[in-house]
């Protein structure tokens, strides 16, 4: 007996599943269509999930080895157990991915494993991997199908040496000379991972600074810090070919404008350059979608120019991020119900999660001043915070961006230890237009790193207490 669906999603990332629940949950009759054998996308399998739990696992590594003795506590030489690492990892991925497992079939979500191909709007095949198709039919259809690895021009990736952020994840060994092209957030967090278990670490990046598209200021204080853990940084060069050796690999530089090249040793090369959208085998080019330099065109309620096809996530415009896949996926799937679905982009935040985090939400200060919007700045450093001290994580700083005239933030940018959670309550505060003074005058506990956000948004008026 056929099934016409309200709602087919293709790919089951964070866009896509959550997409599917939010759906089901509004009395939609939902499908889901997935490549991998498991559930979850790039995040939970090779990307997000399991980076978070090598850079928890190896931060913990790292804490023994050079920080422990400060607190009074004598452990000795740590000694690394990588299988047992990894097997954290892996745990940590399976726990995830099973759970999201759980949640379709909690909604009564139909999944199928297998390459979806739109044959009409309506109308999507799904060839399974045992060979066999499937024709479904549906209302609408969402397209999630996330991102992959972006290449470098004649570089090939084996994922044993010459490695994208998925090979990074599943070295056997840790390698004595690791070079990482690209110095943006995946080059930097798997970085910090192989850096902590005792890689000599090198950074090629292609502009004169680190982290582009982060606050210039955060990105200045970063790099110093990293050269503090060992990073070496090559910033204005670009790699023009990697020479695989008896004794490993010799990588090929020279700066980005020309000039001459120089010769790098490497045992490992991570390249990290970035991410490009996934939209292959889908017959968005028979449908006539449109398509901007690889993305999905979309307008504000994210369909496309084809009635019946909306698209979410890394394949649309707009940062790279889960948790915008995510919002993206509740908006659309609230569309199709009827109801009013939005994303608000200026209140979404990117994360670094190395030592110390970085967390940004809204305007940077370069990104004010190219617009000419007249600023007020309020900072605090993470010196002046008693739990900071307690902790000895004094490094960093919070920085709040607020407009000259309403006092609304614009924009804040934390470097800190707990950064990733601290930028939760300015996403709140933009969330609904609130002041620096709204902040200000919110009591906040003690003794807490939260107390910093607030102490910054004092900075603002020139009303800090603690400095």
């Amino acid at each position: 007996m056929s099934v016409t669906y309200d709602l087919v999603v293709i790919g089951t990332g964070p866009g896509g599943y959550v997409c599917a629940i939010r759906a089901a949950q509004l009395g939609l009759k939902v499908a889901v269509v997935e490549k991998r054998k498991t559930h979850g996308g790039t995040c939970l399998n090779i990307g997000c999930i399991p980076s978070k739990a090598l850079l928890h696992a190896s931060d913990k590594f790292a804490e023994a080895a050079h920080e422990l003795a400060a607190f009074g506590v004598i452990t000795g030489k740590p000694k690394l157990d990588l299988a047992a690492m990894m097997k954290h990892k892996d745990e940590t991925v399976a726990a995830n991915v099973n759970g999201v497992d759980f949640l379709l079939k909690k909604h009564k979500i139909d999944a199928l494993f297998g390459l979806a191909t739109i044959a009409a709007p309506g109308a999507i095949i799904v060839k399974a991997n045992d060979g066999s198709t499937q024709r479904l039919e549906t209302k609408n259809i969402v397209i999630a199908t996330g991102s992959d690895t972006a290449r470098l021009p004649g570089i090939e990736i084996d994922e044993k040496v010459i490695v994208s952020s998925t090979g990074a994840l599943s070295l056997d060994t840790v390698p004595q000379k690791l070079l990482i092209v690209g110095a943006g957030i995946i080059g930097l967090e798997l970085g910090s991972v192989w850096s902590r278990l005792g890689a000599e670490v090198t950074v090629v990046e292609y502009l004169d600074r680190i982290l582009p598209g982060f606050d210039g200021e955060v990105g200045k204080q970063f790099r110093r810090m990293l050269e503090k853990q060992g990073f070496g940084f090559r910033l204005g060069h670009k790699v023009t070919g990697i020479d695989r050796t008896k004794s490993g690999l010799q990588v090929s530089i020279e700066p980005s404008g020309g000039g001459e090249t120089s010769v790098l040793a490497a045992d490992a090369v991570l390249v990290a350059v970035g991410r490009r959208p996934v939209t292959g085998g889908l017959g968005l080019d028979a449908l006539g979608v449109a398509l901007d330099r690889g993305r999905v065109v979309i307008d504000d309620r994210f369909a496309t120019n084809v009635a019946g096809i909306y698209a979410i996530g890394d394949v649309v415009r707009g940062p790279m991020l889960a948790h915008k896949a995510e919002d993206e996926g509740i908006a659309v799937a609230e569309i199709l119900a009827g109801q009013h679905g939005h994303v608000n982009y200026e209140a979404i935040a990117s994360v670094v999660y190395t030592m110390p985090e970085i967390a940004s939400v809204g305007a940077t200060e370069e990104e004010l001043q190219a617009k000419g919007i007249a600023y007020r700045t309020g900072k605090f450093p993470f010196t002046a915070n008693g739990r900071a001290r307690a902790m000895r994580r004094m490094e960093g700083f919070v920085k709040i961006l607020a407009d000259a005239s309403s006092d609304r933030v614009l924009g804040v940018h934390i470097i800190g230890a707990g950064a990733g959670e601290l930028i939760a309550e300015a996403c709140v505060l933009m969330e609904f237009g609130g002041s620096a003074e709204d902040l200000a005058r919110t009591c906040h506990a003690h003794p807490t790193l939260s107390e910093a956000v607030r102490e910054a948004a004092l900075a603002v008026d020139k009303r800090a207490i603690h400095i």
